[in-house]
């Protein structure tokens, strides 16, 4: 079973692409997905995110919108959120890999926003990084509620550059404006490993 670690920043169609895997019968195990069922009513995160940050518990649930303001600007509160999720997401995606294997997957995708920020590259075979221009990106970001240019600086502070990220990954996945490069580039992707063209990850050396 190939595990193909799939990232990018923000704003350059990730979810997109996740969602074409997922429509050609790939599994998807969704970091951001995993996040909101912990901090949902009844996640296993609540309790324990309410203790260290009170004003963010809702109803049962953590409102990520007061949690985002919280450890935006504070690097020890959000190393201390980290520090309660990662753990409890990393333990999500085994199980989701163990049943991956028990089916027999021949491909799988561990859908990550910062894959090479945490390390996540290590666990996966491959990774596929999404991109699109640098204007491409801001005008989807425009019309995203709540955008300013200090958020979006705040944001790509944690993230590695879009030029980095391509030199490292093992595939790039075109999201700009051609919807039919970026599916086709996804085919390609998925009939590779399901014709065993798609070998385990040599450090350093991309499979283009």
């Amino acid at each position: 079973m190939i595990v193909l670690g799939l990232t990018g920043s923000i704003a350059m169609g990730k979810s997109t692409a996740a969602n074409a895997f997922r429509r050609l019968g790939v599994p998807v195990h969704d970091a951001d997905e995993a996040v909101h069922r912990l901090m949902a009513k009844g996640g296993d995160a609540v309790a324990k995110l309410a203790r260290i940050f009170p004003d963010a518990l809702k109803d049962g649930a953590i409102d990520r919108a007061v949690l985002r303001k919280r450890v935006l600007d504070d690097p020890k509160a959000l190393a201390r959120l980290e520090s309660i999720l990662h753990p409890l997401v990393r333990r999500s995606e085994r199980a989701f890999l163990a049943t991956a294997r028990q089916r027999r997957e021949a491909l799988v995708v561990l859908d990550i926003p910062l894959l090479y920020e945490t390390g996540g590259d290590k666990r996966c075979d491959v990774v596929a990084v999404v991109s699109a221009p640098r204007s491409v990106q801001l005008a989807r970001l425009k019309r995203r509620r709540g955008f300013t240019k200090e958020w979006l600086k705040q944001i790509e502070a944690r993230q590695l550059p879009d030029a980095e990220k391509r030199r490292r990954a093992d595939f790039v996945i075109p999201t700009g404006l051609d919807l039919r490069r970026s599916l086709q580039a996804i085919r390609g992707i998925v009939t590779m490993a399901k014709d065993g063209r798609i070998g385990r990850r040599s450090r350093g050396r991309p499979q283009r």
